[in-house]
């Protein structure tokens, strides 16, 4: 019994938590973020508006085509892809905001490959603008 007044406390405690989510504060603008290659951490860059993202890295530059799914969903599609695995789109979803500083981010491949595990990755994105 203690433990059933445990769980329905614990229930209406977690249960009126709402992660905030803006997604319209972070459609446009340019961005920061981190990123780790062979355990070197890194910082990118990148312009989006409604139907492009220019990413800046290593001296690099690439542009994207956007899909708007809905307000904190998009798919991201190469424009120039260099190798096979490029041409694969990209599904990002914005998982909550931090007023209109930052967001936290999650991707993945937007179709699944057979035979091979699907692979999520989170990030933080910092608005510079």
């Amino acid at each position: 019994m203690k433990n059933v007044i445990l769980l329905c406390v614990f229930a209406v405690l977690t249960g009126c938590y709402e992660v905030e989510r803006n997604c319209n504060d972070f459609r446009t603008g340019e961005f920061e973020f981190n990123y780790t290659i062979d355990g070197i951490e890194k910082t990118g860059r990148f312009v989006r508006t409604e139907t492009l993202n220019i990413d800046y890295y290593e001296g690099k530059v690439d542009t994207s085509s956007i899909r708007w799914i809905n307000d904190c969903e998009f798919i991201l599609k190469k424009l120039n892809p260099k190798t096979n695995s490029e041409k694969d789109a990209i599904h990002m979803k914005i998982l909550s905001t931090d007023g209109n500083a930052s967001y936290t981010f999650e991707y993945k491949l937007a179709v699944k490959i057979p035979n091979r595990p699907l692979q999520v990755e989170k990030g933080v994105a910092y608005k510079m603008n």
